[in-house]
């Protein structure tokens, strides 16, 4: 086994520098067969692409790529290339990761988890409920890895309370020896040591239990099966809810500030998208979807039963359940009362979450109003907020000290400090952005977008509505094998100019596609809470295959729902708006034969 190990490196080794080494030269005709300028930027761009989609370098290193390329080709000077990786809706991002290192340094997510699963309670569907509910919230505001990571133990630690590990795992070995080797066959997301020990170890610390041995019960064939159909339902929903719930707000995942810094890049009239307007849009259909994903899982996997809904619990079953009451209610005292740094913490969140949502929400004035216009941003409120992490104290400051000249001179020790925030934060993400929005502006100065609008005229005749169904459809394709934040940089140009060419808002697509590329359920490989949960052994490819189908297809129903219904109304998607026209006059001073297609079929849903 070492040795076929072995080899499989260098194969992926030597894969990896042949795509590194034959990519550019494989893609040199596209600079000769199109205009000059449109081709170098076409060119710069799938050479990206490919190096996102098979990681031939590292994302980061990939996004960085336009510093170099673009300055050399002719198509953007340094000096308007570079600012594009500092950007405000960086710095929003980076507040909402050091926001998140700060609640993760003081084990809230953990108390509020743990809370959670007290309140709904603990028959396997109420516990599922409970497992997508907290890992959609804590998925809010941390990343989808860390949420997951941090759920995957909470659960391991009920399962093993509710069946006892010896019987849980007897018919999962197989299924690990499955998948070890697929694990080697099939590139999935590097994660890092700490993630998989989480993920896998960590539960012998959460809960230090003696194991309960449970009766074996008459139909044994039944009873194994429905454990472990039980545990497949835990550790598939976990992940599955860490993806929707990142799609309610703007910090939640990358793709989605990506769409707010390439509105800026694009339409920098646009002004309708920001925290609470997303979040006014996005949030119901999170839970609608959740609610939905929910009765699947349950349905799928034995926590919902119709057969047998009526039918009175075994007793083994029940003491079960008692025990996991008790391991969550124990698991709970054992974080001991709410430590001052923990409300410190919760009550800076709050007033995160709250200054974002109420700056400029639109149906109301927002506090923003009370300031110069334009001068305060999204992310002017949310440094303003995480820079009080860094120096107020965790500890109660006590008046006594002031008057006590014999007090210690000890230090305070802040909420954060620097170094747990450099440790923390993955900063990859940012220069991932910076390189995405580095990617909008050379297609808008280069006069890519403009190229790709003119060959767009086949669609011009799709209906609206329709064009959403297949936008969502093919970006959710699209994402099960390449990473969603280079999904979403990729398509949201292409995106922009389909709308100004079916003279639709252009929200009207470029939303669907940003939350679409979040909807990866099909794959292990498809996003890093997928591998996460696929590494811990007691999954198989298959399972999440089947469950991740409906799942992908209740996705893109819900969003064109939302996005024909209340999403209308917030964005103004029923109209034309003056700054997408403004987009659109200079592409018909440049290609004269565009054809208008009216709004009627778009205002008729």
């Amino acid at each position: 086994m070492a040795a076929i190990g072995a080899l499989v490196k260098k194969v992926w080794s030597i894969r990896r520098f042949l795509v590194l080494l034959c990519t550019p030269l494989v893609l040199l005709p596209i600079i000769i067969s199109l205009p000059p300028k449109e081709g170098k930027c076409l060119y710069v761009i799938l050479v990206m692409a490919v190096y996102w989609c098979t990681e031939a370098l590292p994302l980061a290193v990939t996004a960085l790529l336009p510093i170099t390329l673009f300055p050399f080709l002719g198509i953007l000077p340094s000096n308007k290339v570079c600012p594009q990786y500092f950007l405000d809706t960086n710095f929003l991002f980076l507040s909402g990761l050091i926001m998140a290192s700060a609640i993760e340094e003081w084990n809230l997510h953990r108390r509020i988890a743990l809370k959670v699963l007290m309140l709904v309670g603990v028959q396997p569907a109420r516990l599922i409920l409970g497992m997508m509910l907290t890992t959609s919230f804590l998925s809010m505001w941390l990343s989808n890895t860390a949420s997951t990571a941090m759920m995957l133990p909470i659960a391991n630690a009920i399962l093993k309370s509710l069946f006892g590990e010896k019987e849980a795992s007897k018919d999962l070995n197989r299924e690990n020896e499955e998948n070890q080797a697929s694990l080697q066959q099939n590139k999935l997301y590097t994660v890092s040591t700490e993630l998989q020990f989480l993920a896998s170890t960590e539960d012998k610390d959460l809960m230090e239990e003696k194991e309960v041995v449970i009766e074996v019960p008459m139909d044994l064939k039944k009873e194994d099966e429905y454990r472990a159909n039980i545990w497949k339902g835990f550790l598939i929903s976990i992940p599955y809810a860490a993806s929707i719930g990142g799609t309610a707000t703007l910090t939640g995942t990358a793709p989605n500030l990506i769409l707010l810094g390439q509105l800026k890049s694009f339409f920098p009239g646009c002004d309708v998208v920001n925290f609470g307007s997303w979040f006014v849009f996005a949030f119901p259909l999170m839970l609608l979807f959740l609610l939905l994903g929910w009765l699947w899982i349950s349905f799928l996997y034995g926590g919902i039963n119709l057969r047998h809904c009526r039918k009175k619990k075994s007793e083994i079953r029940m003491d079960a359940e008692v025990r996991a009451r008790a391991v969550i209610k124990e698991d709970y005292q054992k974080l001991g009362p709410m430590k001052f740094a923990e409300q410190a913490v919760l009550f800076l969140f709050c007033l995160f979450a709250i200054l974002l949502f109420s700056r400029d929400p639109k149906f109301i004035p927002g506090w923003a109003s009370l300031f110069t216009p334009g001068f305060v941003s999204d992310a002017v409120t949310g440094v303003a907020i995480v820079t009080i992490l860094f120096f107020f104290p965790s500890q109660r400051p006590s008046c006594k000290w002031w008057f006590d000249l014999k007090a210690s001179n000890t230090e305070n020790v802040p909420l954060l400090s620097w170094r747990r925030a450099q440790e923390t934060v993955p900063w990859n993400i940012i220069l991932l952005l910076g390189g995405g929005f580095a990617m909008a502006k050379g297609c808008e100065e280069s006069g890519l977008s403009v190229w790709i609008g003119g060959h767009l005229h086949p669609l011009e005749s799709v209906p609206p509505a329709v064009a959403v169904v297949l936008v969502t459809i093919v970006i959710a394709l699209f994402t099960e094998f390449a990473s969603n934040t280079a999904t979403i940089i990729i398509f949201l140009p292409i995106l922009a100019e389909l709308a100004i060419r079916l003279k639709v808002n252009p929200l009207y697509l470029m939303i669907p596609g940003t939350i679409g590329c979040s909807y990866a359920f099909m794959l292990p490989v498809s996003t890093p809470p997928n591998s996460i949960a696929f590494s811990s052994g007691h999954l198989l490819v298959k399972d999440m295959a089947r469950t991740g189908l409906l799942m992908n297809l209740m996705g893109v129903l819900l969003l064109s729902l939302a996005i024909n219904t209340w999403a209308k109304s917030i964005f103004q998607l029923g109209t034309f708006p003056a700054w997408a026209n403004i987009h659109g006059e200079n592409i018909t001073s440049l290609l004269p034969d565009v054809k208008n297609v009216t709004l009627s079929s778009l205002n008729k849903i």
